[in-house]
């Protein structure tokens, strides 16, 4: 760690600038779950005009988790404030991030301008598999991140019900490039774009994961002078070619595996997570959805499915247990209505719970993605 010190700073100064510095470090990142020291944030320590300021880098979008680091800086300053060098400056905070790529064979074309692609993957079926896909997409989208989703359900592409985009159709550049549809801040692409609802697909396995490949690959995920922080990619449900094929072509930063309480669902998403980590693609993590019932009259959270599965596996293969949704009957009814509850409802706390689980699986993003430059703790 270096130390840039200024000349003109008092000795006293300098010395509660480093300690400041040293207990921020200790300050623990709930979404990855380790201090700022060991996932070496920067933490940025200055003083000029009675004014002490502080900036703290993350790896993941964090605009959602402003206020409550704000707090704690807030009370980890408060005391060099009220006595001592600095008594009486005023503190200055400010929370950024930097969202590193994950380090990839060379990929070329639009690929190569995707900094992160995620896959959504379930054991089986009936999961909320694509509820989740979409409101994680959101919710990235509303921590800050650029986000992009890739529809990749090549037999029942239910994106465009979703986001509300059914009839559009992607512009073609160049006879070659499909140009994403914008919907709800999100670049989307989907294969129920290109086929009507009328000519459902009846794909062949080889068929099918060839035409995933093409809209992979062939789709402007980012303008020319922009990247793409993550791209979420909705796969198909269960364990199969399609799944393989995309893990072999394309780097995944990892894999969010879907699963719901029934013991059955579980042994499915054990298949999922054993799939991802013999391509050795991260399990970034297990979403637990319809965990617990709600009663819309008085208001009591019962686990009518059984409860503790997805904390189980999690413990066993060291996968996170990203969260826990409710069974609720407007997550599926916003969506179906083309409004998913992050976009329809952002302050009720099942968007807020997909925000907490959007800086999770980012954050563990970050701390796969190695460490690419070495940061510092800077004194100015």
């Amino acid at each position: 760690m270096h130390n840039h010190h200024h000349d003109d700073l008092p000795a006293a100064h300098q010395a509660a600038l480093e300690n400041i510095a040293i207990t921020l470090g200790q300050l623990h990142d709930t979404a990855s779950g380790k201090i700022l020291d060991q996932l070496e944030a920067d933490i940025e320590v200055g003083f000029d005009d009675d004014t002490l300021f502080v900036d703290i880098v993350l790896g993941y979008p964090c605009s959602g988790a402003y206020a409550h680091w704000e707090d704690r800086v807030r009370s980890v300053c408060t005391p060099f404030l009220s006595a001592g060098a600095l008594a009486g400056a005023e503190l200055q905070f400010e929370l950024f991030s930097e969202i590193p790529a994950t380090s990839a064979k060379a990929t070329s074309g639009p690929l190569a301008k995707v900094k992160n692609l995620i896959a959504v993957a379930s054991g089986k079926g009936g999961v909320g598999k694509s509820t989740t896909a979409v409101n994680l997409a959101l919710a990235l989208a509303a921590e800050g991140a650029r986000t992009g989703l890739l529809d990749a359900d090549i037999y029942g592409p239910s994106l465009p019900t979703m986001l509300g985009t059914q009839g559009l159709r992607p512009q073609v550049k160049q006879q070659k490039w499909f140009v994403p549809v914008p919907a709800l801040g999100l670049k989307t692409m989907s294969l129920g774009y290109l086929t009507t609802e009328q000519t459902p697909a009846v794909w062949r396995g080889p068929m099918a994961s060839g035409a995933l490949n093409q809209i992979l690959t062939q789709t402007l995920w980012a303008e020319e002078d922009e990247l793409l922080d993550y791209l979420i990619i909705d796969m198909p449900p269960g364990t199969g070619d399609i799944q393989l094929t995309l893990a072999q072509k394309v780097t995944l930063a990892g894999a969010v595996i879907v699963t719901t309480p029934q013991d059955l669902a579980l042994v499915d998403a054990i298949k999922g997570v054993e799939m991802f980590q013999k391509v050795s693609v991260p399990a970034l993590g297990i979403v637990e959805n319809m965990a617990l019932h709600t009663c819309s009259n008085c208001g009591h959270q019962e686990a009518i499915f059984g409860s503790g599965g997805g904390a189980e596996i999690a413990e066993r293969y060291g996968v996170n247990l990203l969260g826990q949704l409710p069974l609720a009957a407007s997550i599926r009814a916003q969506t179906d209505r083309g409004k998913p509850t992050v976009t329809a409802e952002p302050e009720s706390d099942i968007a807020q719970n997909y925000r907490e689980m959007a800086r999770k699986v980012a954050a563990a993003v970050w701390l796969n993605a190695g460490d690419a430059e070495i940061p510092e703790i800077e004194i100015t």
